[in-house]
């Protein structure tokens, strides 16, 4: 989900936690904004821990899928200095908001978690040490 407002810098990457998708394998995804694909980078259903380092909030393991967005501030900073970090979360919260706009349209529920704990999650996904987790947005059935 490369929206950027910021120069093209691109600061955001998006994973996909899929637990129960229809014709989607359960497992770790990256998505690839240049081909607009999902790319699978685990097989395995890591809801529950993902639930753990999320202090426990059920959401996180009920939900079809987890979206998780991290950022690399270095493609920001190194153009902005540290003002790039307040871009980089002004556009953390604008690409949020739109996965909730478009999980209403299509009459599912979603919840922004921001309550976890950054270096489980990173260990969880594997992140590389300069990316950053900053939100948790589990997408599911109404109930």
């Amino acid at each position: 989900m490369h929206l950027s407002l910021n120069g093209a810098l691109y600061p955001l990457e998006v994973y996909v936690i899929v637990g129960a998708v229809k014709g989607l394998a359960i497992g770790i995804y990256l998505y690839k904004p240049e081909k607009h694909e999902v790319v699978i980078i685990a097989d395995k259903d890591v809801r529950q821990q993902l639930t753990g380092v999320a202090l426990g909030q059920s959401s996180v393991k009920n939900g079809a899928i987890d979206i998780v967005f991290t950022a690399v501030y270095e493609r920001i900073t190194r153009k902005y200095g540290d003002r790039g970090i307040k871009y980089v979360h002004i556009e953390t919260g604008n690409a949020a908001q739109n996965v909730c706009l478009q999980a209403t349209a299509m009459g599912l529920g979603a919840v922004t978690i921001g309550a976890f704990n950054d270096q489980e999650v990173s260990k969880l996904l594997n992140l590389p040490k300069d990316e950053k987790p900053l939100y948790i947005i589990p997408v599911g059935k109404r109930r």
